[in-house]
């Protein structure tokens, strides 16, 4: 049996990944780094830049209905002895918080449960794996077997292991298995089909509620023919979308995410609600991603500590390189081709000036507003006079007359042999 943390790691990065027990209950009752005055100059510059680097995870909409859907699951399956228990699918788009979002769910949870159980530091409330690549039934198994310190040698077969494991977990009171990147598992093949059989036998062995997270689950090879008929027959799918910037209650959701964030920041130059201000922009950078969010925020900060400006910019931000899928999404609104900004301020109107056939200016305002048009000499340099583009002109109706005939029709009769030129 794996001995409990000691309390001296306790505060520190763990060594250890989460999908074993010392590095996932090094991050559950890790303390994050303590927030000082900015202008303290007993704190050192290592430690705010550690601070910076581990801001902590913001609650969002998202974990909150993944924790009350998980909440009643766990009630439904508390006395159900054998059979096919009920799960969760957290699937969305890469970036979009989900393995933080079942992480924080896993943290949540044990920390419950050591509030109810106390001094019963052998419990493993919580399980979190991850699907190894190209994943063999064993290989599945193994990885169980790991994050509970059960030691495996070559002799022992993928049975041996699977029982080893599932009579273990029972006794440690196991009640939540978090299982990440279930979309590795190809179940048009053989090893990826059988893999997934093996998960559904652990899930029926074991009895705990189990939760998946994959990357668009619905489009994957996990959810179809037999094996996929019965998943989607026990397992709710959440869907985990980037957050949207269309209503008012969608801006509303992003400004409290971006002005949470903003507060934890502790640089001493930097001025309160610049990045509030820059919540439409910062939306279009991150296509509403929290993964590419917080990684643009905290870049951006330490930049700012390393150099010595001690704030953040919209040029800073700018400069900052995300993720791919990030950059893809926000080209369209970073720059045109002549390098020139959509937009000079955060959060002023972004216009797009396009060249009128006759010489002027036609504008184009996005957002609330239409197309406008200027042409040059009509107002003073400087003022935003405008006057209405001309409609176009309609085309003038066709003559009446006979039909067009078809570009054959118009060549000349072949002449017989014989026949005269007249």
């Amino acid at each position: 049996m794996v001995s409990p943390l000691s309390n001296d790691a306790v505060g520190f990065a763990p060594l250890a990944p989460p999908t074993v027990w010392q590095g996932w209950d090094a991050f559950v009752h890790r303390a994050p780094a303590p927030a000082r005055d900015a202008d303290d100059p007993a704190w050192p510059q290592t430690e705010r830049e550690d601070y910076h680097s581990e801001l902590a995870v913001m609650r969002t909409p998202a974990m909150d209905s993944v924790f009350t859907a998980v909440r009643r699951l766990l009630l439904v399956n508390r006395r159900q002895q054998a059979g096919a228990r009920r799960g969760l699918i957290i699937s969305g788009p890469a970036t979009t918080g989900k393995t933080t979002t079942m992480m924080a769910l896993g943290r949540s949870f044990q920390l419950a449960d050591a509030r109810q159980h106390p001094g019963q530091a052998e419990r493993r409330p919580v399980l979190f794996i991850s699907v190894p690549p190209a994943a063999t039934p064993k290989m599945l198994v193994s990885e169980f077997a790991r994050f509970l310190g059960v030691p495996i040698t070559d002799r022992l077969n993928q049975t041996q292991i699977t029982g080893a494991v599932c009579d273990l977990l029972c006794e440690l009171g196991t009640q939540l298995v978090l299982v990440d990147d279930v979309h590795l598992l190809d179940t048009r093949r053989r090893a990826g089909a059988e893999t997934s059989d093996q998960l559904k036998y652990l899930g029926e062995r074991i009895p705990a509620t189990f939760v998946y997270s994959a990357i668009d689950v619905e489009t994957s090879s996990l959810l179809s023919g037999v094996r996929g008929a019965q998943i989607a027959g026990r397992f709710k799918i959440f869907r985990h979308r980037p957050l949207a910037y269309a209503t008012e209650q969608d801006r509303a959701t992003w400004d409290d995410l971006v002005r949470a964030m903003e507060d934890l920041l502790r640089l001493r130059a930097h001025r309160p609600g610049t990045l509030v201000r820059c919540a439409a922009y910062l939306h279009a950078r991150t296509a509403g991603r929290i993964g590419s969010l917080s990684h643009l925020v905290r870049e951006a900060a330490l930049v700012a500590l390393t150099e010595g400006t001690e704030r953040i910019t919209k040029q800073l931000l700018g400069e900052v390189e995300l993720d791919a899928a990030a950059e893809t999404q926000a080209r369209p609104h970073r720059s045109r081709a002549d390098g020139t900004q959509a937009s000079a301020l955060c959060g002023s109107p972004q216009h797009d000036r396009r060249r009128r056939p006759d010489g002027g200016i036609r504008r184009l305002r996005h957002g609330p507003g239409r197309w406008c048009g200027r042409t040059r000499g009509t107002a003073a340099r400087g003022t935003d006079a405008v006057i209405p583009v001309p409609a176009r002109r309609p085309l003038p109706p066709r003559s009446a007359g006979p039909a067009r005939r078809h570009h054959r029709d118009r060549r000349p009769a072949k002449r017989r042999r014989g026949a005269p030129l007249g």
